[in-house]
């Protein structure tokens, strides 16, 4: 090739290399679209971000539901759903008037609460909170099975709107004093009420819009991970942070986080080697610690809704051949929840008034199987030919309750009653299996080992636990209306006086809790608790008001040099 025509190249090369930068250089590449309206996409560099490590992230978010509790439910309901009181420091409850003017009891004949909403109040879709979101909680949280202490809103006999849906009146049939422990967590329902799947679809893996300080921009089970980024279109004072993350990992994996600076703060239900890592990174790096008690008690059911459990001399000798200890330390892992050892039926151990109330059956199991038509044959209770053998439930996948029924049927075994661990998704053994709405042919639930959760007012979660409903049918008759298909008329009276604030709680429990005991229908073994781990560069950040969780004063938290 001639030199002219090498030249000739090279200028042809140099022109094309020109042209691609500028090219590159002219055109900018196409921006960041937020996923969730009203929310701000930050650069990653300039983001001013808390990162908390988490056991888990799973799905199942709503708070209203048992199947849904969990600690990462309970952070995303705080930052996410209105409600129209929190908690404060105290545990008592406090108007919120980032959603409403006003709540007052308006009228005593008939009791009559009446909620003013704030008129810039609205979800992520724009769509307002009125009185249908109060009307949809109201229904499914009567009708529902499974949900968490429905004895409340099932004294609302009706729900009126004014003012564009602005103004709420809800009618109730007694007086309720506990009427602030109701609606909280308030869910769209102009978008849930005829969604597929209903109610037990309903935040199953997504929040189809929110209405809180913080928006979703990630919500990625598979990789463990939660992105929350601050709500532009929040009507109220907006956060300090950009976001904050949630990240799943193993225990040793968070600790080895907090030590390299990765994560700013963790909470975990950890167990005594997750105890003892934190003290040792303690022992070298600044950082406070706290435990926070969840709103949940582990508790063993002795079902009298099945019929080989409807003989109390049955439920009382299962329990008596039970070790209640070795329940309570297997299940507690030794961590944080084994010094909220639950001695009472219905107050967690960490609520102000709690007192032991344990009580124990003094006749020996085996005369009590003995009375109840069983004998010993071989080591094995047998009647009219048969072994004893009960079914044994836990929701799959939800720790600690699949490792202690696992245990609860070891020790039965070792007694001579046979059983059968059935695990099931939390939503069906709720919701079905439970509730007294399995198909039939269905396995009958002779134990189940679940959670016992208190919202606030332990008044319903005493009626919600062990009290009874009325039918619908003519005549009225009294069923039961709790997981357990417990139904006691000498009781009962007792239960509806607290619950309408007839008779002190405190008065109801001391005529109550023996006759819980003797009944043998619960075992409660702890209340579930987390450790919270904070480096010193996440400031304000808090164990929060009782059962709200330290995610709840996220809205204030700061991150040190962002």
């Amino acid at each position: 090739m001639s030199r002219s025509g090498g030249t000739r190249v090279r200028a042809a090369v140099a022109v094309v290399a020109l042209f691609v930068l500028s090219a590159c250089t002219v055109t900018p590449p196409p921006p960041l679209v937020p996923s969730t309206p009203g929310m701000t996409v930050v650069p990653k560099e300039k983001v001013n971000e808390v990162v908390v490590g988490v056991d888990d992230v799973r799905g199942g978010y709503n708070p209203h539901t048992l199947a849904g509790q969990s600690t990462v439910t309970t952070a995303l309901a705080s930052l996410l759903l209105p409600s129209t009181f929190r908690t404060d420091a105290d545990g008592t409850p406090r108007l919120d008037r980032s959603l409403l003017l006003s709540a007052e009891v308006t009228k005593a004949e008939p009791y009559t609460v009446t909620y003013t909403i704030r008129r810039d109040a609205s979800w992520s879709d724009s769509a307002p909170i009125a009185a249908e979101d109060f009307v949809f909680l109201w229904q499914r949280m009567r009708e529902e099975p499974g949900v968490v202490n429905p004895a409340g809103y099932r004294l609302i006999s009706d729900i009126a709107s004014r003012e564009g849906g602005k103004v709420v009146e809800v009618v109730f049939e007694q007086p309720y004093p506990g009427w602030r422990s109701l609606f909280a967590n308030l869910l769209p329902a102009h978008l849930l009420k005829d969604a597929p799947g209903g109610w037990q679809a309903a935040l199953s893996d997504s929040f189809p819009a929110t209405a809180g300080p913080f928006a979703v921009r990630t919500l990625d089970q598979p990789r463990g991970e939660i992105i929350l980024e601050r709500n532009d279109r929040y009507w109220e004072q907006p956060t300090a942070l950009d976001r904050v993350v949630l990240r799943r990992a193993a225990h040793h994996d968070i600790v080895e986080a907090l030590k390299t600076g990765d994560d700013q703060a963790a909470l975990i239900r950890a167990d005594a080697i997750a105890v003892k890592d934190v003290e040792d990174l303690a022992a070298g790096k600044p950082l406070t610690t706290a435990v926070v008690p969840r709103p949940e008690v582990v508790e063993v059911l002795a079902r009298p809704a099945a019929p080989q459990m409807a003989d109390v001399r049955v439920r009382q000798a299962v329990f008596g051949l039970l070790n209640r200890d070795e329940l309570i330390a297997l299940g507690s892992r030794n961590g944080p929840s084994a010094k909220l050892r639950a001695d009472a039926q219905v107050l967690p151990p960490s609520k102000p008034g709690y007192q032991p109330t344990v009580q124990s059956v003094a006749t020996p199991p085996a005369q009590l199987l003995t009375e109840a038509g069983y004998a010993n044959q071989n080591g094995q209770w047998v009647r009219d030919g048969k072994q004893l053998t009960l079914t044994i439930a836990a929701p799959a996948g939800i720790e600690p309750y699949v490792t202690i029924a696992s245990r609860v049927q070891r020790q039965l075994s070792l007694s001579g009653i046979a059983g059968r661990v059935l695990t099931t998704p939390p939503n069906q053994l709720f919701g079905r299996d439970l509730s007294g709405t399995a198909t039939s042919g269905a396995e009958v639930v002779d134990i189940a080992v679940v959670p016992r959760v208190d919202t606030g007012d332990s008044s319903a979660a005493l009626a919600s636990a062990f009290g009874c409903r009325t039918s619908s049918g003519e005549g009225g008759t009294p069923i039961p209306g709790n997981l357990s298909g417990f139904c006691d008329q000498a009781v009962q009276g007792a239960i509806d006086e607290a619950l309408t604030g007839r008779a002190l709680l405190s008065d109801t429990l001391a005529k109550v809790e023996p006759v819980l005991w003797q009944q043998a229908v619960s075992m409660p073994l702890f209340q579930v608790a987390d450790l919270l781990v904070v480096l010193p560069e996440a400031q304000n950040v808090t164990a929060g008001a009782p059962f709200a969780g330290p995610l709840s004063g996220a809205p204030t938290w700061r991150r040190e040099g962002r």
